[in-house]
């Protein structure tokens, strides 16, 4: 505490006396004695002689006070700061400044002071030095620039990142060397980048004193209103920057969001964008994406006998999600089309509606990537997902069938690890068991080691008193029934652990019908079910004379199930029109596209109008069921829980 009294005072003392200033006479002829000593003092100072020096300028300003005293502590203030020592060092100078006589040195003291009290990291004390010669209209360049680097440094020292930066682009745009300006505006920029407060850029943004820093500050404004959905005042910040530099790149990026913005405001109701992945490397995709677009087409009415007035916007994603991506800025900015359908591959589907969701078109993924309508509040989803087949079925072996506990035997691939979680995830909210999990790889053809672990016969060590037993028992009955033949040591002794009531097996049915005849030879109970996804709604099923068949559960759409859809006039026009039947592609294509034409042709002509009306969509008359988009906007239809008994598939509650 006295040490920060002590200090007060003394700062205090110290600007009383520098503002009673005009009060100082000037000081009387240095003697000559006085100037032989500064001419040795400065000799040894040139020789490096510096403590020789010290020694006589201390001697000197205490036996001889009156004249050139000032010039003596100032060349001591020099000394003490080359040698560190700080404290002597700001002594020194402030000795200038409390000098009795007037001193034209009293500028080149004060910096010193405030260099000095820097080091010593009494910031306060060496900011008010340098605001003081800050405001001295006559202050040399040299002392302006020095001064507005130590307060930069001083102000980042003390947290006040504005006025730290405001010191910086004086330097940048000030300082004589080019090097130095140049890393001056480098850390102007970083500063702007990486050290500032939102409300801190935006200050910056709305002064024009900050030079080329407002320009980077303006962008980041006018990009974060945007995205903030901010339009109006990102529009504002950024066509600012725009009038200020417009051939930097910062205005040219800026170009782009304001094309954006104004897309928004243009919107052509009765265009439809579409994104898909026409050419594929891979042919089956292409071929889906080309089915996609026909049943698109028809469902906007496009080939009508009398065509309606909708138009199609298409775009090749390539399958790379920075294409497709591309693709939905230039049907928006372009096209101005009023939604956008697609993508089918999970890859580009999730880029896609994050662009679109970005600029507020309505998306309809046709894809069956999981959570994409987590994105945003403009992203749809039209396919028949995992989550919603995994709930259906998960339920109904819950509910209708009292299962409990289950094991799940997947693939080590995408679509395996998937559903294995979905199912996982599903049956703890119910309450239910996983008794155990067991993963294979990809193409598996043997499936032995994958069952024998999930029954609990791989292992044997893990059961080996059991198993010592068992052979034993084994022992004996082979003694009793032939003591003098040999013969091999079975692989059942140990039987299957089955402490579940059904498999779980995200998998086709050419993997089941491998993976039944491991589990039959296994001595598996016939309580146990198999439960599976659409892959199994297929013929080869039964063809295949699958073992355990009649003990499976898998779930498909209704409209598949009870062939509805092959009835339909779309069907039949489908076929007539292009030589081969509709599958399953076309007829979700052309269900998206009548749900658009119907919302639109009733009045939702802007975005954010048909955003909305998307959302009341309840019991729309599909193609393979009816449809309704739910709260997470997922489009949904009736979904049935099929077995397979006395050699054809059906609906479970059939048989």
């Amino acid at each position: 505490m006295k040490a920060k009294c002590a200090r007060f005072l003394t700062i205090a003392w110290i600007f009383l006396a520098i503002g009673c200033a005009h009060t100082k006479q000037a000081p009387p002829p240095a003697t000559r004695s006085f100037q032989t000593e500064m001419a040795r003092a400065r000799y040894d100072i040139r020789r490096h002689y510096n403590k020789a020096a010290v020694r006589r300028l201390s001697s000197l300003v205490s036996r001889d006070p009156q004249s050139g005293t000032d010039e003596a502590y100032l060349l001591l203030g020099h000394l003490y700061y080359r040698a560190a020592d700080y404290t002597k060092s700001y002594r020194a100078f402030i000795s200038v400044l409390n000098w009795q006589f007037k001193s034209p040195l009293e500028t080149q003291a004060k910096i010193g002071a405030a260099r000095a009290l820097f080091k010593l990291s009494r910031y306060d004390e060496a900011l008010n030095f340098t605001k003081m010669l800050l405001k001295q209209d006559d202050l040399p360049a040299n002392i302006r620039l020095e001064a507005n680097y130590l307060q930069y440094n001083i102000q980042w020292e003390l947290g006040d990142r504005l006025d730290a930066l405001r010191s910086l682009v004086y330097l940048a745009e000030n300082d004589n060397n080019s090097a130095n300006r140049e890393r001056y505006h480098i850390r102007a920029m970083d500063i702007v980048d990486s050290s500032l407060t939102d409300q801190q850029i935006a200050t910056v943004a709305n002064d024009p004193t900050f030079e080329f820093v407002q320009l980077p500050a303006l962008y980041h404004v006018g990009v974060q209103a945007f995205e903030g959905r901010d339009y109006d005042n990102a529009e504002s910040f950024l066509q600012k920057l725009i009038s200020k530099d417009p051939n930097s790149d910062l205005a040219q990026s800026a170009k782009k969001y304001v094309q954006q913005i104004e897309a928004r405001r243009q919107v052509a109701p009765y265009t439809i964008g579409a994104v898909l992945p026409l050419s594929s490397k891979d042919e089956m995709i292409s071929e889906s994406a080309r089915r996609t677009l026909r049943g698109l087409e028809l469902g906007l009415g496009i080939f009508d006998k009398h065509p309606s007035n909708f138009k199609l916007a298409v775009l090749d994603s390539e399958g790379n999600p920075d294409v497709a991506r591309r693709d939905v800025e230039r049907l928006v900015v372009e096209d101005n089309v009023i939604a956008i359908v697609g993508d089918l591959l999970s890859r580009t589907a999730q880029p896609v509606a994050e662009k679109a969701d970005e600029l507020g078109v309505p998306d309809i993924s046709l894809s069956q990537k999981l959570h994409l309508t987590d994105v945003g509040e403009n992203v749809f989803q039209n396919a028949l997902t995992g989550s919603a087949l995994v709930k259906e079925l998960v339920q109904t072996a819950m509910n209708k069938y009292g299962m409990r506990r289950f094991a799940i035997l997947y693939p080590n691939d995408g679509y395996g690890v998937e559903y294995a979680n979905l199912f996982w995830d599903e049956v703890s909210s119910l309450g239910g068991t996983i008794a155990g999990a067991q993963i294979y790889a990809q193409n598996e053809t043997d499936f032995h080691g994958s069952v024998s672990r999930l029954l609990g016969t791989f292992y044997l060590e893990a059961r080996d008193d059991e198993y010592v037993s068992r052979l034993k028992k084994w022992y004996h009955d082979q003694r009793q029934i032939s003591p003098h033949r040999h013969i091999s040591i079975p692989d059942d002794i140990l039987p299957p652990v089955v402490d579940f009531d059904a498999i779980f097996i995200p998998d086709d049915v050419k993997a089941l019908g491998q993976i039944t005849s491991r589990l039959s030879a296994s001595d598996v109970g016939d309580n146990v079910w198999l439960l599976g996804t659409n892959l199994w709604n297929t013929q080869s099923l039964i063809d295949r004379g699958t073992q355990m068949a009649d003990k499976t559960l898998f779930v498909d759409s209704t409209g598949v199930v009870d062939n509805s859809f092959t009835r339909t006039k779309f069907y039949s026009d489908y076929q007539s029109m292009f030589g081969e039947p509709p599958s399953v592609f076309e007829a979700q294509a052309f269900d998206t596209g009548r749900i658009l034409k119907s919302l639109i042709d009733n009045g939702a002509r802007s975005r954010p109008s048909l955003r909305e009306a998307l959302l009341t969509v309840r019991q729309f008359h599909g193609l393979v069921g009816d449809i309704s988009v739910d709260s997470d906007r997922e489009f949904t239809r009736p979904l049935t829980v099929l077995s397979a008994k006395g050699g054809k598939i059906a609906p479970a509650d059939m048989h």
